[in-house]
Formats: structure tokens, sequence, C-alpha cells
């Protein structure tokens, strides 16, 4: 599973809400070639981009186990995830290499913003036998 993070500490590049309405299509753009890559490699099973924290709730069980939901992560909140890829691949270190090409994905005047990308491993089952 790749990860992408979105971090204000340690970025070069402006909010999105304030690019250009050509940097924002490029970026995006750039997603969908990524992701239609994967789909012809044979690699893509699953990816979205998230909704940012102003759209997200934080969601624990009451004492009777009712949802008790609270508004956040709120506008303070330094990293969240942005999007996220499940591939299929070959080696872990194929798993490297695309979330280093997605993290090229153009900013700003075209510069690569160089997001970090968090990779993981997808967890199998526990043995039947457990």
């Amino acid at each position: 599973m790749l990860l992408m993070q979105f971090s204000a500490a340690g970025t070069d590049f402006p909010p999105i809400h304030t690019w250009t309405p050509e940097e924002i299509r490029a970026h995006i753009g750039f997603m969908g070639e990524v992701n239609e890559k994967l789909v012809a490699d044979g690699e893509w099973v699953q990816g979205e981009g998230l909704g940012g924290p102003a759209q997200a709730k934080i969601v624990r069980a009451g004492s009777a186990g009712e949802p008790v939901v609270t508004e956040g992560p709120f506008a303070e909140t330094k990293e969240f995830l942005a999007g996220w890829w499940i591939v299929d691949v070959d080696s872990p270190e194929r798993a490297v290499e695309v979330a280093a090409h997605i993290s090229t994905a153009p900013g700003p005047g075209g510069r690569p913003l160089n997001m970090p990308i968090e990779v993981h491993p997808v967890m199998s089952a526990p043995p039947q036998e457990l």
C-alpha cells in the first residue's frame, strides 16, 4: 500500500487551493497517468484521493459502543493522508520505484512536489491453524 502523506512541515510549495487551474489540471493529469500505467502493467489493485482535514471526522466508540464523532483533524493539522494506492507488484523494490515516481507529481510551476509516499506491505490473513 502506498500512502501519500501531505505534510505542511518541510514543504516548499503553497497550498493547492492557491495553485492555478493549469497547475491543478497538470497534477491531477499526472495522477491519472500513474493509475493508467499501473492498470496497463497489471499492478493496479485500488487507489483513491482523499478529502482534506476539513472534511474528515474522528470516531470513537462510546461507553455503550455508540459512535462518538468529533470534527477533525483540524485546520492546524500539519500532516494528513491525501490519498493511497494498493498495488500488486513483484517485489518491495518495485513498490519503492512506483512510490518514487508518484512523489514526482507536479506542483506549482510544474516542479516535482517530492511529497513523501509511505510504502507498507498489506498483510495476509493468519494461517488457518491459528
